[in-house]
């Protein structure tokens, strides 16, 4: 106990002083451009075991030394941009999410404790809306990943103009969100409603139809991108295991399960992590395309667990990040918007861990 004491002592030692390297820095120059030593180091000073720790490791003259200040210098700048753009930020805005915050209060906020976290818990709608997100993930995870392994596996055959397909395939990525959203928002209530029949009224009317056409909207602008991923992952398998297995008299399923699918696991974990994150962040095509609605009547089961009657509506396609937004920035409730974006981030970095840990495991299992 007493040596892991001692090492936990070091190791908040080694963080101040990396804190003030840079300080130190600062004055090395200014010593080298007055030609002036403000720091100096005796080397032959008797030091205790703490001042011994600090002159060999950090600001005396050794190899070590020196190795861990460049090591500092160099990650310094992208460290402290993370500092100042993300982990600040963080805490500031996990503070907010303990206050009445509206934005208009800036600087007379009020301390209320976990009272918004309870609120949100009580809030249908937030409930609702986590869980609407969580079954577009689901679906969004499956069509990408499905449609993207089937572009992958057709554009790396033999084909006169595969790479003009995979351009082509791909091109729909670069559209951003919102412009995505209108293009498709003309489509959908202006050309397809042109065809008729199934396409009559809109498909953005309905509660459940526009959940399928934002699908297919995701779908059709992210296939693109997650399929070179695939084709990379299928381009490196070796040549020679696909033609001993043809040799073999394996057919087309056998080597796709037996070869291909194996071999491209590493892939799988990328492009599953990445359409999840992507799937639970989804903001800027559904602002576009459906501004998070139509209306539709809360489900019976979840108005039952927050007592709410039969005929309460709720958005169809208010998904979580749209939810946060308008909580925040349209009914000027910031301390509650950031409650729940703290709640969000905090169910998202679990649900990403254990998917990424179980596919490592399938990886190590195929």
């Amino acid at each position: 106990m007493k040596k892991f004491s001692i090492k936990l002592f070091y190791i908040f030692v080694s963080f101040i002083i990396i804190l003030i390297l840079p300080f130190i820095f600062l004055i090395r120059i200014i010593e080298r451009i007055f030609q002036k030593d403000i720091l100096v180091f005796d080397k032959n000073k008797e030091r205790n075991q703490l001042g011994k720790f600090i002159h060999e490791n950090w600001l005396g003259e050794s190899y070590s030394a020196q190795n861990n200040r460049v090591f500092i210098y160099f990650l310094f700048p992208s460290f402290g941009s993370f500092l100042l753009f993300v982990a600040f930020p963080f805490i500031q805005g996990f503070y907010f999410s303990l206050t009445d915050w509206t934005g208009l209060n800036t600087g007379r906020e009020v301390f209320v404790g976990l009272e918004n976290y309870v609120t949100i818990f009580n809030d249908y709608r937030f409930g609702y809306s986590f869980l609407r997100t969580a079954f577009y993930a689901v679906f969004n995870i499956a069509l990408i990943n499905i449609v993207a392994f089937s572009l992958a596996t057709l554009v790396t055959q033999n084909l006169k103009f595969k790479n003009f397909y995979r351009a082509g395939f791909f091109m729909p990525n670069l559209i951003g969100g919102l412009v995505l959203g209108y293009i498709w928002k003309f489509i959908f209530d202006k050309v397809l409603f042109s065809f008729g029949g199934a396409f009559a009224p809109s498909l953005l009317i309905g509660g459940d139809s526009a959940f399928i056409a934002l699908l297919v909207v995701i779908t059709w602008q992210y296939a693109g991108y997650i399929m070179m991923i695939y084709i990379a992952a299928i381009q490196n398998i070796p040549q020679d295991l696909v033609e001993a297995s043809k040799i073999d008299g394996a057919n087309s399923w056998q080597r796709l399960k037996n070869i291909t699918l194996p071999l491209v696991a590493q892939a799988f974990t990328v492009a599953m992590f990445l359409t999840l994150v992507t799937a639970f962040k989804q903001f800027d095509t559904v602002v576009s395309l459906t501004q998070g609605g139509p209306a539709t009547l809360l489900p019976d089961w979840i108005g039952g667990i927050y007592g709410r009657t039969a005929s309460t509506t709720v958005q169809s396609t208010d998904l979580i990040s749209m939810n946060i937004y308008n909580e925040a920035f349209v009914n000027y409730n910031m301390g509650i918007g950031q409650a729940k974006a703290i709640v969000f981030f905090v169910v998202l970095l679990t649900i990403a861990l254990v998917q990424v840990y179980y596919n490592k495991k399938r990886e190590v299992e195929l």
